[in-house]
Parts: C-alpha cells; structure tokens; sequence
C-alpha cells in the first residue's frame, strides 16, 4: 500500500498525521499539489509538483494510483475514480470511500452543489475540528493494519 495526497486542500494536521504515520509505519507516501509544498525530509515520503489548473493534481493521482493504494482527499469526485481503480480513498473528516458508498455520496455531494446554487440552502462543511483529527488518525491506522494483513 501507497499513500497518494492529494495536497493542495488537505489540512496541515492531517498531513503532519500522515508523515508521522508513513514514518513510523514505513510506507511510501506521494504528495500532489500544485505548488511546493514544505516536507519532512525522508525516502519514504515525496512532491509531486504538478502543473497550475483545474484538476491537475487529480488527474496525476488517477494515472498513478494502484490497486490498494490509499487515497487522502475531500474531493468526491477523485475518490470516486480512484476507487473504481480498486484503491480506498479516505476523506481529512475519517470518512473512508470504498465501492459500496462512493456513488451515493457523490450524489449527496451533487445535490447539495444544487441546492447551494439555487439559493435554498447556504453555507460550507463546518471547520476542521480535533475529533475529526481524531477519526482520521483512527480510521488511518485501521486501513494500514488491515492492509498488512
């Protein structure tokens, strides 16, 4: 298993999460943004600088993922095509994509995009909170020990 990031838009306590877990644990963790971003200096863990505008950085991950890499990203619509590549994708809030809800979240997501635009609701994902730190470093570790066996 690989750790792919998509890095532009993933919280920095996630991050320091995911360096501090892809260290302890030894496993080979790919950063994807569009710009530099600072990392811990390691084998284990890697910049990919992809080039400005819309959906680089996930078009780079869906050409480079494989089947049981991890996926760390709060956009739908790339943890949909990563998981119909047979990867997992996990969002910085803990919640794991797989096959059986991908889609309906998607459509979730679809939806309140609509409502959003049709100004019947308003407003964004509530702020980054410790217990969502929390779910994410449980539900990270979780994957990792049942990826070893």
């Amino acid at each position: 298993m690989r750790i792919l990031v998509d890095g532009d838009a993933c919280p920095k306590p996630i991050k320091q999460v995911i360096f501090r877990t892809a260290q302890r644990e030894q496993i080979e963790t790919i950063v994807v943004a569009n710009s530099f971003l600072q990392l811990p200096l390691s084998p284990l863990i890697r910049l990919v600088v992809v080039a400005a505008g819309l959906d680089e950085a996930d078009k780079y991950i869906v050409e480079q993922v494989l089947e049981n890499d991890l996926v760390i990203t709060n956009d739908l619509p790339l943890a949909d095509l990563v998981v119909a590549k047979g990867a997992c994708a996990l969002s910085s809030y803990g919640k794991l994509f797989t096959a059986g809800n991908i889609k309906e979240a998607v459509a979730i997501r679809n939806l309140m995009a609509q409502l959003r635009d049709e100004q019947k609701i308003n407003g964004g994902p509530r702020p980054f909170s410790s217990l969502q730190l929390q779910n994410f470093t449980n539900q990270l570790q979780l994957l990792i020990i049942k990826s070893r066996n």
